[in-house]
């Protein structure tokens, strides 16, 4: 396994360039599709957040009372959301953390949910490693689980990323994010340079870097994938709304739920 898509210096200013709405959205659009118990379908209870990052959407799932486990295969993110948790939430509303891959979920227990927001499935190198996820998933989900996730769009991949340029600057660090289109189909390569004070506080800075590679497939592509893990009814739809996705469309991401 590569490293290109852990986040290390980047997870000391991913919630400074982070838009705080989208936390909200992926928050309800989840509180949407959670369900609220029918005979066929139990009332989601348990969740497990997949790339939970620094731990915002999970601290957000554990107030409205779920019982949440938050997992990532970047230490330096769990140690942020750990301690988010510790200062945001009681002692008795704690969320359980673990640290690992997404493409191995034999060991995490099960619940009633399972999410995987911020496209975190594009980062999978190929369709392989995106059913291990999807199967990875089914397993650990109970029964009627529903699983939720979303991905880049082809067009946000193709059309509009490509010379994307993003720069940040603040007191004790500055930021670049530059992207590029990728050598495999509707992919994209992110270079990240980070200028970080430097501990002695002398004012000087050190350059570190990081590449982050991210890849999407077409509707059906994904659809096939978790018919292939098992999932027995699966929805797409465009941009944290409930409206249908598209192909075709100007659509940045596409959100499914899918049903075990």
């Amino acid at each position: 396994m590569t490293d290109n898509y852990q986040y290390h210096e980047f997870a000391r200013v991913y919630d400074t360039v982070m838009d705080d709405t989208l936390y909200t959205a992926w928050h309800d659009f989840s509180r949407r599709h959670f369900s609220l118990g029918t005979p066929d379908k139990p009332k989601t209870q348990t969740i497990l957040e997949l790339a939970c990052g620094t731990g915002k959407l999970s601290v957000q799932f554990a107030r409205d009372g779920y019982d949440v486990t938050g997992l990532d295969l970047s230490e330096e993110m769990l140690t942020i959301a750990y301690n988010r948790a510790l200062d945001e939430l009681d002692e008795a509303t704690g969320i359980g953390f673990i640290e690992g891959d997404m493409r191995d979920l034999s060991d995490v227990g099960s619940y009633d949910a399972v999410t995987c927001y911020s496209d975190s499935v594009c980062y999978m190198p190929d369709q392989e490693a995106v059913q291990q996820v999807f199967d990875g998933v089914y397993n650990a989900l109970n029964a009627s689980g529903i699983f939720m996730f979303d991905v880049h769009s082809i067009h946000q991949i193709d059309d509009v990323f490509p010379g994307y340029s993003y720069h940040e600057n603040e007191d004790d660090f500055a930021f670049i994010w530059d992207s590029f289109s990728g050598d495999k189909p509707h992919s994209i390569t992110h270079e990240l340079t980070f200028f970080v004070a430097d501990s002695d506080n002398d004012g000087k800075f050190e350059r570190r870097d990081e590449v982050h590679d991210e890849r999407t497939y077409s509707i059906d592509n994904y659809l096939t994938m978790l018919d292939n893990a098992g999932f027995v009814a699966s929805k797409v739809y465009a941009d944290f709304t409930d409206e249908p996705a598209t192909e075709t469309g100007d659509n940045a991401r596409w959100f499914f739920v899918a049903q075990k």
